[in-house]
């Protein structure tokens, strides 16, 4: 499964080698200079972690950190800071606000992503896990099989990988920007009603089993997949 890491660093060279060097490891990269292209960054698609500058101009990347831990949709997602600072009282200032991991400058790119690596675990987005349960939901990412019960679905690879997304960020709102970016990718340019077309037949197949309710219309926002049916 390949990650997705926002990198937010004004430093052209050090954020141009943070792109090259994460891309090279596997992940997904989206950069950005400053907290507010950051934010931007964040409302096309959510990431599975942050890499953040502490001294960022306009807006600090601590201070940036300390919102984002504020905010339901965002405060989940694990953040790297990345400092000049070296000072034990700097770095427990950093661990307060939220951040899961810190690392002074100048630092070894191999470290970077084994840290990268080791908050992905902890925060469980590393698991391993070849079956994701919810209820009497199985989904088998090896065999490509969801099932209710005894009873297998016959999905699409595509409804199979919005399953998937879904079942392992459950109780979660993602618009159709969000979905298209972690279900399909941004390489590939599909038009948003794509989503609803997918969400549409993804409810026709579990109504079969009366479990259509579980894929929710969050009304001017988009769709959350939950098992506490509203």
């Amino acid at each position: 499964m390949s990650f997705n890491i926002l990198v937010v660093e004004d430093e052209d060279a050090i954020r141009g080698m943070l792109e090259m060097v994460l891309g090279q490891a596997g992940f997904k990269i989206c950069a950005a200079a400053d907290a507010e292209e950051g934010h931007k960054a964040l409302e096309q698609a959510v990431p599975d972690l942050i890499v953040l500058d502490w001294m960022l101009p306009g807006m600090s990347g601590v201070e940036w950190a300390r919102r984002l831990k504020k905010e339901q949709l965002y405060s989940d997602v694990p953040i790297i800071l990345l400092t000049a600072r070296g000072e034990e009282e700097d770095k427990v200032k950093g661990l307060e606000i939220g951040a899961d991991d810190y690392m002074v400058k100048p630092f070894s790119p191999k470290e970077l992503i084994a840290r990268i690596r080791a908050v992905l675990r902890r925060s469980g987005k590393i698991t391993g896990q070849v079956q994701i349960v919810l209820g009497d939901m199985v989904l088998d990412t090896e065999q490509h099989r969801l099932s209710i019960g005894d009873k297998q679905l016959d999905v699409s690879p595509t409804e199979f990988r919005l399953m998937q997304f879904f079942m392992t960020h459950p109780d979660k709102v993602y618009n159709r920007t969000q979905l298209l970016d972690q279900v399909w990718g941004r390489s590939v340019y599909i038009e948003e009603r794509t989503v609803d077309v997918h969400i549409r037949r993804l409810r026709k197949i579990l109504g079969v089993y009366g479990r259509e309710d579980l894929v929710q219309t969050v009304r001017g926002f988009g769709y959350r997949f939950s098992l506490l049916v509203e």
